[in-house]
């Protein structure tokens, strides 16, 4: 063997598969990542340069406002770039794994190991030491996230994904580890495609799904777009506003719409915006605490991002509360609510708590009450908390509606549940690649499989 090259700023493993489980044993693991999981390139039509735009942590809003402003247009359902001479594509290099790995994989990033933008990466390299090979039992599945989860160009991507791992592995069938909002979008798929999930499909593992939504995060990324970078905000802000950037970019994107709050899942409290409001009549004024839930939500977001918009080649182009995205959104959850998993599909829940998360969202204050809703927009959030991984309820995480075999509670937040120890103990032994675990760790508990 040759001599091992160290070097600070990078990773190389060693693995000595000689000893470990045949290749030919083990069905194929294909990982779907979740919103803001996937690296996204903007590619030159006529030229084909690609340039990454996101995660970019160096001059990352210089190259979010030349080529990721996007607008919804309701005859495709796609959100589609202002820049008609580019298009976002996802890379699929590294059979898919490349794009959700480490998701700005500059050098500077992997000099000083940022843990915020390593998404897939512990994960795979834990898979990879299990004896799993990439291209042969070792698949990604990123997609550009801003779009809906029921779209088709997802839909037959997740298609082509699953028949690429059944045939390389020589059909076995393949099991799914999906992160976050990438449980909405394997939701749709077996939704609308339950035969072809059946056929390839042996088990799903999802991790911190918000299955009925994510209210706090989702309502406030509506109208401040400070929760959506959630853990990647501090080093965007320096460099010129990013999360102003996506702020005007949310209300053109599906997926946020379709992980608003269900509004028809039985919550043990239904979430609300509240607003302290100024009012004044006859002279005189008043002020009240609002409170909207999520149908009446609907109007305040409509009042609340009435002057939203983006300046872009010299035009400014409207972006106020998109009511074609809402409906479409509308569908999508028909479309989630319908779910079936099918006889003989294995399903494994796996969600975080002990993390106050946020569920309730309040502006303004008693001495600070906001006048015209508009004002919104540019105000701090006050938020009133229930358990989870910071981003997700657990209420919401848990309550998949499937007939689990196991749903296991981890003390864990949102990204870091995809580098967890105990995380990795419950997917080996789900996986069958190493003996049993003990599950009643400190950091664990696993709940009743038939609650909701």
């Amino acid at each position: 063997m040759g001599a091992r090259c160290f070097c600070p700023c990078f990773d190389f493993d060693d693995h000595d598969h000689d000893n470990r489980t045949a290749q030919t044993e083990l069905d194929p693991v294909l990982l779907v990542s979740g919103i803001g999981g996937s690296i996204l390139h903007s590619k030159r039509k006529k030229f084909g340069f690609d340039t990454r735009v996101w995660v970019r942590i160096l001059l990352a809003d210089v190259e979010f406002k030349k080529k990721l402003w996007s607008v919804y247009n309701p005859q495709t359902g796609y959100t589609e770039t202002l820049d008609k001479d580019t298009e976002i594509v996802v890379p699929d290099d590294d059979y898919g794994l490349y794009a959700i790995d480490i998701l700005d994989p500059s050098w500077f990033v992997k000099c000083i190991h940022l843990k915020e933008v390593y998404q897939f990466h512990d994960m795979i390299d834990m898979l990879v030491g299990c004896g799993y090979k990439k291209g042969t039992t070792l698949f990604g599945y990123g997609y550009d996230f801003r779009q809906s989860n029921r779209i088709d160009k997802l839909m037959e991507g997740l298609k082509v994904k699953l028949e690429t791992a059944y045939k390389a592995s020589g059909g076995r069938k393949v099991n799914i580890i999906s992160h976050s909002m990438g449980g909405l979008l394997v939701t749709c798929f077996m939704s609308l495609h339950n035969d072809v999930f059946l056929k390839y499909v042996s088990k799903w593992i999802c991790i911190a799904c918000p299955f009925q939504g994510a209210p706090g995060c989702i309502n406030d990324s509506l109208l401040t777009g400070l929760q959506f970078v959630e853990g990647l905000e501090s080093y965007f802000s320096y460099q010129g506003g990013l999360c102003t950037s996506w702020k005007r970019q949310l209300v053109e994107c599906p997926s946020i719409y379709e992980m608003l709050a269900n509004p028809k899942f039985d919550w043990k409290e239904l979430p609300e915006i509240q607003v302290w409001r100024k009012h004044s009549k006859d002279g005189e004024t008043s002020v009240d605490l609002e409170s909207y839930g999520p149908i009446e939500s609907i109007p305040l977001f409509e009042e609340a991002l009435k002057h939203n918009e983006l300046s872009y080649d010299g035009k400014t182009v409207a972006l106020p509360f998109n009511f074609s995205v809402l409906r479409w959104a509308a569908e999508t959850r028909q479309v989630l609510n319908n779910a079936k998993l099918p006889d003989g599909v294995c399903f494994y829940n796996i969600y975080g708590t002990s993390f106050d998360t946020p569920f309730d969202v309040c502006y303004g204050s008693k001495t600070s009450p906001i006048e015209d809703l508009s004002e919104i927009c540019h105000s701090m959030p006050q938020y009133s908390y229930v358990d989870g991984d910071e981003t997700v309820p657990a209420e919401s995480a848990k309550a998949d509606g499937f007939a689990a075999v196991e749903r296991v509670a981890i003390a864990a937040r949102h990204r870091e549940l995809l580098r967890d120890k105990t995380v990795f103990q419950h997917i080996q032994r789900w996986l069958g690649v190493e003996q049993r675990v003990s599950i009643h760790s400190k950091t664990s508990r696993v709940a009743d499989a038939s609650s909701k």
